[in-house]
């Protein structure tokens, strides 16, 4: 075709198809997945993550182990995200998969040494919106990832404080539960391991 003179510039009939923007109300606030200089920031200077949500939004079957404060794991933007242990029985009181951790639902507290991961701080049911909020549900904000498991595994109180050890014990937690991703945000303040 554009080879006939009279044709000025021909292509071939792309499929295309609606942009994967989330109906989340709060979605234009998160500048760091798209930014449209919505607070006066650089137009694109994001993530791409409408780009990307084009091809992909989480297929569920990825464990992101968020070590951290704990997890608001009630959140109504995060229930439909968060991890279970198909292999515990809830509130049985006993060790029903052998992990040595007695009804661990959704993770577990290593600060307090029980199986309620809840936040009582925000800071890690924060980024676990970040990581993971269920997207395109009419409902607060959207995670990168629409569609993941959340695994709560609490390791510090409700002032961000706690140890080493407890650190290791949840990142051991995380690798022997099936968690493929781990994120922790936080950092030495007596010093460096």
């Amino acid at each position: 075709l554009q080879s006939h003179p009279d044709v000025l510039y021909a292509e071939p009939d792309y499929r295309i198809q609606v942009s994967a923007i989330p109906d989340d109300p709060m979605f234009s606030s998160l500048w760091g997945l798209n930014n449209t200089g919505q607070t006066g920031g650089t137009v694109d200077a994001d993530i791409d993550a409408v780009e990307t949500w084009d091809a992909i939004t989480g297929s569920g079957n990825t464990v992101v182990a968020v070590i951290d404060t704990g997890v608001d794991y009630l959140h109504e933007d995060l229930a439909g995200n968060i991890w279970v242990n198909a292999g515990e029985v809830p509130g049985d009181g006993v060790d029903n998969d052998g992990n040595g951790y007695v009804d661990d639902i959704h993770g577990f507290d290593f600060f307090n040494g029980d199986p309620d991961p809840m936040d009582d701080h925000n800071h890690g049911t924060h980024v676990a919106g970040t990581i993971g909020a269920v997207g395109n549900n009419s409902i607060g904000v959207v995670g990168v990832n629409w569609n993941v498991q959340i695994m709560a595994l609490k390791f510090l109180d409700s002032s961000g404080s706690g140890s080493i050890s407890d650190a290791i014990e949840a990142i051991n937690y995380a690798v022997a539960n099936g968690a493929t991703i781990s994120h922790n945000s936080w950092g030495f303040s007596d010093g460096f391991s």
